[in-house]
């Protein structure tokens, strides 16, 4: 890997980006770069082979998109770069990005291939000549087998989220689309953690490759106040939508283990007239889609969802999350939990602990604590019927207002 050493530009004019990008930021409200940005677009328009390891809700997406369609050969029929990624839902969301990077480029075809939607309307799509295809590992193959996706002049392949992607076993399917990519196509990786799955790819693929590192800390630090509190059944219910009533929640996510968790959640709380809608694994592509973007436009103000069918959802002003089950993964509650305090707000999570198997669970929390190094502190109700901290009293309201917040390291950093 090649590490090397640049002066970071502060400002998007210092980039010496196109009018069209500046306006398109500044309609998508953006006016300063993340440091993923910073250190990014500079590499990636001179044309380095990256290796970022940076945490979720940093801008990764404006990251490489930026470099994407400034370096685009609009005399060119082929596509000119390949963006993979997991799943469906981030899939959708990388393209709804990447479109609105593109507001002012009107000749900029971008298309999105993902299996659960027809195949006939991605080949009318994939027919038109895109320049930017954003693609899942799966479908991408497919259309390439088909011959309806050539990616022999694809100058800069990214991998998104490249751990997770390798983690669900997709390793033989990244090697076989890299494989078919150009010896000189510019590879761009992003991952929360650098495996060895990861690390070999990038061996295999890139060449003097920049390693950029973007710690969660600072500016890209979620701030967080962390809570727990004890009740289940319909008593969990009453606890989820106190706190939601009594702390004035308007854009809530709430996390269930399982999809039968989910439908009954969701149930229960449409019968007590509350704005709210679900996402699991047995909902329809179409139908997730649907809901996905009504949660983003604030149509509905609780979303209730399992930890697959919610990955994608990418939501600045999420003002609180439940964990209505505690997650049976440890990265889970990280994954959960960074759905809130994104855009330099402050957070607040909290999560559910089980009254009559009290050892399982306390347990489970536990061994969170010590993966996230995190502060998750008891509450409960006091004699005025506000939500405060079992230690000592103090309104949970008032921790709120102050941004107080609860530490939350990535995985192997010190403290």
């Amino acid at each position: 890997m090649m590490d090397t050493t640049v002066k970071e530009p502060m400002t998007f004019e210092e980039l010496g980006l196109s009018e069209a990008t500046h306006k398109a930021l500044a309609k998508m409200g953006i006016t300063q770069p993340t440091e993923v940005q910073r250190k990014t677009i500079p590499l990636m328009m001179d044309g380095y082979d990256i290796i970022a390891k940076a945490p979720t809700g940093t801008g990764k997406t404006c990251a490489f998109g930026i470099p994407l369609l400034e370096c685009l050969d609009m005399g060119c029929r082929d596509i000119q770069a390949v963006v993979v990624c997991p799943t469906r839902e981030l899939c959708v969301q990388i393209t709804q990005e990447l479109r609105d990077l593109a507001a002012y480029r009107q000749e900029v075809r971008i298309v999105s291939l993902y299996g659960g939607m027809p195949m006939g309307k991605q080949l009318d799509a994939l027919k038109k000549k895109p320049h930017i295809v954003v693609a899942t590992p799966g479908r991408l193959l497919d259309h390439m087998k088909r011959g309806t996706a050539y990616i022999g002049n694809v100058y800069t392949a990214v991998l998104d989220e490249a751990d997770e992607m390798l983690k669900m076993g997709f390793i033989k399917d990244v090697r076989r689309i890299l494989g078919e990519t150009p010896a000189d196509t510019q590879v761009v990786m992003f991952s929360a953690t650098m495996s060895r799955e990861v690390m070999d790819v990038a061996w295999e693929y890139q060449k003097n490759a920049v390693e950029i590192t973007v710690a969660a800390s600072g500016e890209n630090r979620p701030k967080i106040a962390q809570f727990v509190m004890h009740a289940e059944g319909d008593a969990r219910v009453r606890e989820l939508t106190r706190l939601i009533d009594t702390l004035d929640l308007h854009r809530v996510m709430v996390f269930c283990n399982t999809k039968s968790t989910v439908r009954w959640l969701d149930l229960k709380l449409r019968r007590q007239g509350r704005s709210v809608d679900c996402l699991h694994g047995d909902i329809p592509q179409t139908q997730r889609n649907r809901v996905m973007a009504a949660y983003r436009r604030g149509d509905f103000e609780i979303m209730i969802a399992t930890d697959v069918a919610a990955r994608g959802i990418d939501v600045d002003d999420v003002e609180a999350v439940f964990n209505f089950d505690i997650p049976e993964e440890n990265e889970y509650y990280l994954h959960r939990i960074g759905r809130t305090g994104r855009a330099k707000r402050c957070g607040v999570a909290f999560t559910f602990m089980s009254l009559t198997i009290p050892h399982d669970d306390t347990y489970r929390l536990r061994d969170i604590k010590k993966y996230t190094h995190s502060d998750i502190l008891d509450v409960v109700w006091d004699e005025e019927g506000n939500a405060v901290l079992k230690e000592d009293g103090t309104r949970i309201t008032t921790l709120i207002e102050n941004g107080v917040q609860s530490r939350v390291y990535e995985e192997g950093e010190n403290e």
